[in-house]
Order: structure tokens, then sequence, then C-alpha cells
């Protein structure tokens, strides 16, 4: 090939390379053309010269032919080059579902589940983070999965399903191939073992008398998590729900708690009646604020995580009981021991009381009723 004397802007080599002048007519460079499905393609391989960084023809032709071997082969030169698989940087688990938790939270239903999606990615699923999303195995997804399989069956449960989904979105996107090894039919329930839906169980309840001795140990602990439990208990608010409290939605001095419908469960805005002692609390919390979350959790710009309300009920001797059981106290003791209506403690723990019809007639939703409940509530869990 006369290279040094060539007058034409493009030399051919034969079968795909060629040899294109630059625009400034001092410098060459290496392209491979080839036809696939209909449609020219052209990739450069580089600039030619002997220099450091530079292509030789031999070097050249190594690479047409390696090129000429993937297309006969029926591959993508573009994605299976050696050398340009040693450049493509490695997309890790992490940053997939990273991605994913991104692209999706526009169709999630306010902060609490897009929060329980980044807690799967960051805490429980957080082993794979680093791993080439490539390259997740079966044996990876299980040793994330098996130290919560019994010991928080609903955490394993979602956090499964979740990986699962991210690695489908991975391989949607052609980052990885073959099974998916999150599947539960016909794979993982081979591997650990399955929930017998005849002894799931509800989420285990405090015995109500106890509660009084309980959270005199609770407010003797320190740290926000006891708060945060401690508050939960006295709104009879869920878990999340406590978690996520924002500064904006209380009112200390109408003492109302109104959490937005984006945060609920039912997806209807929820007004809590605030007793003394939760005001109290509320304003120890209003001294020390970093953030705008009542309850900060390690990051004061993050929720606190579910498992530290676990550990906070467990450290103060409510160790094999649930947090979530506490509102199924708090509906035991009023219909055991007070005379409030159904309706009204159905409502404090806004659960929709009856048929559309009468919930489109009943318009609001006994707030001062509330009020009077959840004091008598806070007086019974403070003994007296």
């Amino acid at each position: 090939m006369a290279i040094k004397h060539a007058d034409k802007p493009k030399l051919r080599d034969g079968d795909g390379l060629w040899l294109h002048r630059g625009k400034s007519g001092a410098t060459w460079a290496w392209v491979f053309i080839f036809v696939r499905h209909g449609r020219r393609r052209e990739m450069g391989l580089g600039s030619f010269g002997g220099g450091v960084g530079q292509v030789s023809l031999a070097a050249a032709r190594r690479k047409a032919d390696e090129i000429r071997e993937i297309l006969g082969a029926g591959g993508d030169p573009f994605k299976e080059m050696t050398e340009r698989q040693a450049r493509v940087p490695v997309v890790t688990f992490g940053t997939v579902a990273d991605e994913y938790i991104e692209s999706m939270k526009s169709q999630w239903r306010g902060r609490v589940t897009q929060a329980g999606w980044r807690r799967v990615a960051e805490v429980y699923a957080k082993g794979l983070r680093r791993i080439p999303v490539g390259e997740v195995s079966t044996d990876d997804v299980v040793r994330i999965l098996r130290p919560i399989w019994t010991a928080m069956p609903e955490t394993a449960q979602k956090t499964r399903e979740r990986v699962k989904l991210i690695l489908d979105h991975a391989r949607a996107r052609g980052l990885r191939d073959g099974p998916n090894p999150a599947e539960w039919k016909g794979h993982l329930d081979q591997i650990l073992p399955r929930r017998d839906p005849l002894q799931k169980k509800n989420h285990a309840a405090m015995p109500y008398p106890d509660l009084p001795a309980f959270m005199t140990q609770l407010r003797k602990a320190n740290g926000t998590a006891a708060r945060c439990l401690e508050f939960a208990i006295l709104t009879a608010a869920r878990s999340g729900e406590a978690r996520g409290a924002l500064w904006a939605e209380i009112d200390l001095g109408s003492k109302v708690w109104t959490i937005p419908a984006a945060r609920m469960k039912a997806g209807r805005e929820h007004r809590v009646p605030l007793s003394d002692r939760a005001v109290e609390l509320l304003e120890g919390q209003k001294a020390r604020a970093l953030s705008d979350l009542v309850f900060p959790g390690q990051s004061v710009r993050k929720p606190m995580s579910d498992p530290a309300l676990t550990k906070a009920l467990a450290t103060s001797g409510g160790d094999g009981f649930t947090v979530h059981g506490m509102r199924s106290a708090f509906r035991d003791w009023v219909s055991e021991e007070t005379e409030f209506q159904r309706e009204v403690a159905e409502s404090a723990l806004a659960h929709a009381v009856g048929d559309q019809v009468e919930r489109a007639y009943r318009r609001g939703d006994a707030l001062e009723k509330r009020r009077l409940l959840m004091s008598a509530w806070a007086d019974f869990c403070a003994g007296l």
C-alpha cells in the first residue's frame, strides 16, 4: 500500500479495511467498513503510524481479522472486540439499582416506597453493590437473603422481589444474560425454605397490659430510635409514617400531625391529634433538629431505618414483638378498656370505616373525639 505518496483521501487495503486521510491532510486513520442487517457501519481502529498509541499496517490487519471472525459468528464487533471490552467500564449492581430507582420513582406513591427501595439497594442488598451486574449469581443472592430469611421474612421477601426486578432491568438493557438468580419459582424455592401460608402469623403484638412497664423502660432509653418508637406508639402510627415524619407536617400550636396522602398506605391525608406527651417529645426533637426530618437516621437527611426501631423495641424489653404490633395493642386496649366508639378507634388507625356510601356522607374525621382517645392512650401508656 503506497501511503506516503498517495493523493487519494481514502485507501483500500481489502475486505473492509480502509485508511482515511484526516481533514488536515497530514494524518491517516484506520477504518473498517461493513454492512450488517442492511445498515452500513464504520469502526475506527486508530491512527496510522508506528509511534505510541498509533496502529501499524500489521496491527490494523490483525484487528480487521478479529472483526471478520466476530461478524462470521454473527456477533457485534462494537461490543465483542477484545480491546473494546477492555475499555468498557464495569457496571455494578449498585449502579444499576440506583439508576432503576431514579427512573422508576415517578410512578411510585410518595417518599415511603422510594425510601423502601433505597433501603433494599443500600442496606439489605449491600453485599451485591460492588459486583458487576452481569456476574451476580445465585450464591450472591442467597448470601444476602439467608441472614434475614427467617428473622425478617417480610423484609426478606421484598428484598428478593426487588433484587429480581433490578436484575430484570439489567437484562433488558443488555447488561446481563441468562436466568435471573433471584427468581423464586423453580429456583430459589429449591434452596430457601418456603413460608407455609397456614403458619403465617400476624404481626406479634405485645399484650396491652404490659405496655405501661415497657414504655417506662423505653422512655429511659437514649437515642432517636427510642423517641421515634415512642412517638409511633403514642400516635398509633405505622412505622414508616413515624420514621418519615417531617417538621412541615407538625403543627405544635394546634397539636396536630398532618400526614399527606402520598405517605399514607390508603392514599388519603390523615390528621393525628397529639397528646401532651407526644408534643413534649416533639419539642425535645425540635431543639436538636438538623434537617426537615423529625427522626433522621444515620444520615440527617435520610429517614431512620425500620431495623433501628426493631432494635429499640428489643432493647427496651419488647424482644419477640413487632413495631406494627403496637397498633394491635392499641386497638385491643380501646375495645377492652374504654367506651370509645369503634369508628373512632378505626379512624385513629387510619382505617376506612363503613362502605363507600357511608364514607361519602361522613365528611369529618372525628378529630376532637380522637384527641380525647389519644390523650387517654398516652395516660394509659404512662401508667396513669
